[in-house]
């Protein structure tokens, strides 16, 4: 594959989607709705479970069909393909990149009949692993089962397993407890050790090079501990590994038996998929992995093989192109409205920023554009009462990406029914504001008088998708936004999502020319709750 592509910036394509910004920019995306009632129906796709809405971008189907030919003309099918079919497409490093081919079934093929064989090989390793620790058949050195499970990682060794376990905590019954230590400076590990029991407490250390500082210094310390507390003899027994540095886990002591490779055509941001999710298969069992591997197998097909008009990660990855580059929205807030998805904002860190964060083109010269947006988030409720405040009437320019599960990840729909309200409600508000007139009616309504009404008012109103000034991101109202998506019956009921479904996480946006909102919604087959 050729370390060069043709730059967006210098093909006519980009001129012209300048120009439909700028067209675009001068009309309210509530006006778009108003010029085109079925503007929804030509706006949003559904796929693997997922709806996904763009209707309240700041686009419309000619924009849109420039998008497309822009991916035409820069070659991404080709690009595609060459992964697929383990071209060295990272040529910094002169490696394939094939993070694919671990979410395949048997007989997919993908990466070649070599890389298939060795991901089923280790797979099964793994998961023979898990399924011995999950269900008490490797035991500690006391002969007593874990209970307790601490992945030693960091970056994509830790991002992606311990968001998972978080999100798909409803999967996790009679599991071990499982923790993720990252962090340096030894707070985190502490805390966990604090209660833990040695003779039960089994750790995975994740370091492809058994040589990164922060997890070094993590596991050493945990070694420290257990061998202080059960000697030097039982270290092997409550040790376990990622890594290929075969040296160094005999000097450190980890169990021969206890440790599963990683390969070097796998970035860590995707390794969630592999061994390094070895804690996940631990936490929520062999079938439900397996499940969780098939829903990134099913979204990995679609993006193959679908149409740009159809393809949801394609339309993702156009829309957030249009949206850096041509609306100039620098930061993401990504929103979901399930605590179970705490985790995933600093997820999509790693994999957005660090995937991204380039200031060069593959033939090492500079870009000409603005390559990624600046993530940060926090579950929604929690940032209604802190951070909104600015997203409504501040100044500064953001990207709002709601994720709303139409089902209760715990069983409580009548609680996520109020999360789904409080979503939708702050979506109403982002799209229409709230106008002068209606606060002088409602402060009037409340007998309030006219010499402090009127110097109130600037300080109440919220400007609306309207605005010219700065402009909120227009949003689905509650009638819009009640299509569910339909994905299998979750295994331990219909009132939850399958991990297929749900872990295919597409995205669905919504703009305006200054700020944009986003809304993924994961749900079962049914509609939502009335």
């Amino acid at each position: 594959m050729p370390a060069t592509t043709r730059p967006g910036p210098r093909t006519p394509v980009w001129t012209d989607l300048r120009a439909h910004a700028t067209r675009l920019a001068a009309v309210p995306v509530q006006e778009l709705f108003e010029r085109d009632p079925g503007r929804f129906e030509r706006l949003s796709r559904e796929q693997a479970g997922l709806l996904m809405d763009f209707s309240r971008q700041r686009l419309d189907e000619i924009a849109l069909a420039k998008l497309f030919q822009l991916a035409d003309v820069i070659g991404l099918r080709g690009r595609i393909d060459a992964m697929w079919q383990g071209a060295h497409i990272n040529t910094t490093e002169d490696r394939a990149v094939l993070h694919v081919a671990l979410r395949q079934p048997h007989g997919a093929g993908v990466g070649g009949a070599d890389i298939e064989q060795a991901v089923m090989a280790e797979r099964a390793r793994m998961l023979g692993f898990a399924r011995g620790v999950r269900e008490g058949a490797i035991q500690g050195s006391a002969g007593k089962p874990f209970r307790l499970v601490v992945n030693i990682g960091i970056g994509g060794s830790d991002l992606g397993p311990a968001m998972a376990v978080q999100a798909l905590s409803a999967f996790t019954l009679g599991a071990p407890r499982c923790e993720f230590v990252s962090n340096i400076d030894g707070v985190h590990l502490a805390d966990v050790l604090r209660e833990a029991d040695p003779a039960t407490t089994l750790f995975i250390v994740s370091s492809k090079t058994f040589t990164t500082l922060e997890t070094l210094t993590n596991a050493r310390t945990a070694r420290a501990w257990l061998a202080g507390k059960l000697g030097e003899a039982a270290v092997p027994r409550h040790f376990a590994a990622v890594s290929v540095n075969t040296r160094a886990m005999d000097e450190f002591g980890v169990h021969p038996e206890y440790r599963f490779p990683m390969w070097d055509w796998v970035g860590g941001r995707y390794s969630v998929w592999s061994s390094i999710g070895v804690s996940l298969a631990i936490a929520i069992g062999e079938r439900n992995f397996l499940e969780f591997l098939s829903g990134g197998h099913e979204m990995d097909e679609h993006f193959r093989t679908a149409p740009w008009a159809e393809n949801l990660p394609v339309l993702m990855g156009l829309i957030a192109v249009w949206n850096i580059n041509f609306m100039n929205l620098p930061t993401l807030a990504v929103l979901p409205y399930d605590d179970s998805l705490r985790r995933f904002p600093a997820y999509l860190q790693q994999l957005e920023m660090e995937s991204n964060g380039k200031s060069v083109t593959l033939d090492g010269k500079p870009v000409e554009w603005q390559t990624a947006a600046v993530i940060w988030g926090e579950p929604g409720n929690n940032g209604q009462h802190s951070f909104f405040q600015l997203l409504h009437q501040g100044t500064l320019r953001a990207a709002l990406d709601f994720l709303l599960p139409a089902r209760s990840s715990c069983g409580n729909q009548a609680q996520q029914n109020l999360a789904i309200a409080s979503c939708l409600a702050q979506a109403e508000a982002f799209m229409t504001g709230q106008s002068a007139e209606a606060v002088r009616a409602e402060l009037k309504r409340q007998e309030m008088p006219a010499a402090r009404l009127e110097p109130l008012i600037p300080h109440v109103r919220a400007p609306s998708s309207c605005s010219r000034s700065w402009i909120p991101p227009p949003w689905v109202s509650s009638s819009r936004s009640t299509s569910t998506a339909r994905s299998r019956r979750a295994s331990r009921g219909a009132s939850m999502p399958s991990i297929s479904g749900a872990w295919s996480l597409g995205r669905s946006y919504a703009s305006s020319s200054r700020r944009r909102c986003r809304i993924r919604m994961a749900a079962t087959r049914h509609p939502l709750p009335s």
